[in-house]
């Protein structure tokens, strides 16, 4: 589903200042690959992002396209979330949030709880080392694998 206009206006403008601040190159490349997935709330895998670019830019490489992700990642302005089963996904909404994962599909839905956010670290998960984040992801099977019968009403 296609995020609304003004967020994807928001995430393009973080893009290019997170690029113009850390002195980094935005390539036409580098702009589509990312303009992809801010577009869009799907989190697609890397050979989803590939296969959609190289439409607009014949030119982009799948090593381009997967190095460009690593870069995105690490400058903050995607996060990669792994699904048990499958390729990486990634998602351009960096903030707070958790995910539904269908079970049958593989389709990744973003949702928001304040009662999961305030979830506090256990001591002995703490113990592991130092907590960089944490969010949550739930597994179920999605209303479009189940079908409208068997739909809740």
């Amino acid at each position: 589903m296609a995020v609304p206009k003004s967020e994807l206006q928001r995430r393009l403008g973080v893009f290019a200042d997170t690029f113009r601040r850390k002195g980094l190159r935005a390539t036409h490349q580098r702009m589509e690959i990312f303009r992809e997935l801010a577009a869009s709330d799907e989190h697609p895998d890397a050979e989803t992002v590939y296969q959609r670019v190289v439409k607009r830019v014949p030119a982009v490489s799948r090593d381009t396209v997967y190095r460009t992700l690593a870069s995105l990642e690490d400058q903050g302005l995607i996060r990669r979330t792994a699904v048990l089963g499958g390729p990486a996904r990634y998602d351009a909404n960096t903030k707070r949030h958790h995910h539904f994962v269908c079970t049958k599909c593989g389709s990744v839905k973003d949702f928001h709880s304040e009662a999961l956010d305030d979830l506090s670290i256990p001591r002995s998960v703490k113990a592991f080392g130092r907590i960089g984040s944490a969010h949550v992801q739930v597994r179920g099977v999605c209303s479009a694998c189940i079908g409208p019968r068997a739909r809740p009403r």
